[in-house]
C-alpha cells in the first residue's frame, strides 16, 4: 500500500489537462531556448525509482488557446512515470521574457479516495536570466473534499526556483552538457478535518502538518530541454487522538525518482 501511494504521488504531480480547445494554428518560438518548444520536438528519458522505472516520450504537439494565450500542447506517448513528463503532460507552455510559462490542473492523486485536482495558470517553471534562489512561481489555495464520511481541507503552495546556472553539467548517468539551468519545483501540502471528539463539541484535528511532500531538481541544457532530474515524495502523517478517522493511505513513507535524457528529437 505505501508503495502504490508513492508511486501514484510521484507519478501524477502534474498530471492535468487545459479546459480551452485547441487551436490550429502554428506561431514562431522566440525567447528562452532551454526548453525548445517547436511542434514535433521529441524527448525520452530513462525513468529509475525505487518502485517504479520506465521510459517516457515526451513531445510538443499542436498550439492550444489557454485564457486568450497560445501555447504549445504538450503530449506523452504513454501515462509517465517521469516527473517533468507527468508535470506538462496535456497541459500548454508558452514563452514569455525569456521564461517558459505553463497552464493546465495540477493532478495530485493521495490515494484511489483521495484525488485532487488544482488549476495551474501561468505558472513559471524556467527563466533564462533568473538569479541564484529566485522564487519563479508561487501558487497556493485550498480545497475542501470529504473521505470517510468527514470533511477534509487540503491546503496547497507550488513553488518554483531558480538554482545554479552551470558553464558544465555532468549527468550521474555520465553525459555531460554545457550551458545548464537547474530548478527546484516543491509541492507543500497539510490536511485537516473536523470531528466530534465529544458530542456537540466540533474540534479541527491536523491530519498532515504542513510539509514538502515532493522536491524535484531539474536541469535545462541550452537548445536541448531537461537532461537530468531528481525527485523525492515523501510524507508524514499526524498521530491522530482517536482511531474513527484515518486516511486510506499508509502513515508515511519515501519515493525517489531520476530521469535521465536518452534522446533529443528537433523537428
Amino acid at each position: 500500500m505505501k508503495k502504490t501511494f508513492l508511486l501514484l504521488l510521484t507519478a501524477t504531480l502534474f498530471i492535468g489537462c487545459s479546459s480551452d480547445d485547441d487551436s490550429g494554428t502554428e506561431g514562431p518560438v522566440t525567447g528562452a531556448i532551454y526548453l525548445p518548444l517547436t511542434t514535433g520536438n521529441h524527448w525520452t528519458y530513462d525513468v529509475e525509482g525505487s518502485t517504479l522505472s520506465g521510459r517516457d516520450s515526451l513531445y510538443v504537439a499542436n498550439d492550444t488557446l489557454i485564457s486568450g494565450n497560445t501555447y504549445k500542447k504538450m503530449k506523452t506517448r504513454e501515462l509517465p512515470a517521469g516527473f517533468l513528463s507527468a508535470a506538462v503532460r496535456e497541459n500548454g507552455a508558452r514563452y514569455q521574457n525569456g521564461a517558459v510559462i505553463v497552464s493546465g490542473n495540477v493532478g495530485v492523486n493521495l490515494g484511489v479516495e483521495l484525488p485532487i485536482a488544482l488549476p495551474l495558470s501561468n505558472f513559471m517553471l524556467l527563466k533564462e536570466n533568473a538569479s541564484v534562489n529566485e522564487q519563479l512561481a508561487s501558487v497556493s489555495g485550498e480545497i475542501e473534499d470529504e473521505i470517510e464520511n468527514y470533511p477534509i481541507e487540503i491546503s496547497y503552495n507550488i513553488t518554483s526556483t531558480a538554482k545554479e546556472a552551470l558553464p558544465t553539467f555532468t549527468s550521474p548517468n555520465g553525459d555531460t552538457y554545457t550551458d545548464v539551468k537547474s530548478v527546484q519545483v516543491k509541492l507543500n501540502i497539510s490536511i485537516s478535518t473536523t470531528m466530534e471528539v465529544f458530542v456537540g463539541f466540533p474540534v479541527t484535528i491536523e491530519v498532515l502538518a504542513p510539509q514538502d511532500v515532493v522536491v524535484s531538481n531539474m536541469y535545462f541544457a541550452k537548445d536541448i530541454g531537461m537532461v537530468y532530474a531528481h525527485t523525492v515524495s515523501s510524507y508524514e502523517l499526524e498521530d491522530l487522538p482517536t482511531g474513527d478517522f484515518e486516511l486510506p493511505i499508509p502513515q508515511s513513507g519515501t519515493e525517489t525518482t531520476t530521469e535521465f535524457l536518452d534522446s533529443y528529437v528537433a523537428d
